[in-house]
């Protein structure tokens, strides 16, 4: 049995990921591991608040490794950090392979190929490859459901942000972006779907503008 540490945004990509290796009977997934911004205790990119992805890999039947980054992060730091706790995590929980929510971008392919390769553990990529749209319209029918916690405003309008990914979405998304935001276009939260045992009701929170990106806010909906 492979035992793997799956690299966890919180997004559907990686609950797909988290998925799929769930109906393989050769691996087991062991744990989640997730990067935060130290200063504001939100996932990195996604800017989720740690508590949601905490209920999330709760939901999942998952420890969460949580690894704090400093801001402004470096690249140097941020690998160096990174490949102590991986290590950490060979060694305490007999982890045999990376797994990651990649579908179609090389160079983060080849990155982390390169970078991992020298921790001596295999590296997988479940839903590499699979054509977007066909993906996107599978975990809609799959009953995965996630809100988008952030759009990159120079692809997509501010009041993509907080929508729910579902038809509606796909079918209102502008010419040229991926059905997936695999380029970056927007990232998600799941709090619904076949990967995690009970729903995690949400609400929308404030929305705000940082750079050239558009954030919305999700609180836990009691």
């Amino acid at each position: 049995m492979l035992r793997v540490l799956l690299f966890w945004s919180g997004g559907k990509d990686a609950a797909w990921t988290l998925y799929r290796l769930e109906q393989d009977d050769t691996v087991e997934v062991v744990a989640l591991v997730t990067t935060f911004d130290a200063k504001t205790d939100r996932s990195a990119m996604h800017s989720v608040r740690r508590s949601l992805l905490k209920l999330q890999a709760f939901a999942a039947g998952l420890p969460l490794i949580e690894i704090g980054l400093p801001w402004p992060c470096s690249n140097t730091i941020y690998e160096r950090v990174i490949n102590s706790v991986i290590m950490k995590s060979r060694d305490d929980l007999d982890i045999h392979a990376l797994a990651f929510g990649d579908i179609f971008l090389e160079d983060i392919r080849y990155y982390r190929e390169q970078k991992f390769a020298e921790l001596g553990l295999d590296l997988l990529f479940p839903i590499w490859g699979m054509p977007t749209k066909d993906l996107a319209l599978k975990m809609i029918g799959s009953n995965l459901r996630a809100r988008v916690a952030c759009v990159d405003s120079n692809a997509l309008p501010a009041e993509f942000a907080g929508r729910e990914f579902d038809l509606e979405f796909l079918e209102a998304l502008p010419k040229g972006v991926d059905p997936c935001g695999e380029n970056g276009e927007f990232h998600s939260f799941v709090w619904s779907g076949p990967m995690l045992k009970k729903p995690i009701p949400i609400k929308n929170g404030a929305t705000e503008k940082r750079d050239s990106f558009i954030y919305t806010d999700f609180l836990p909906d009691d």
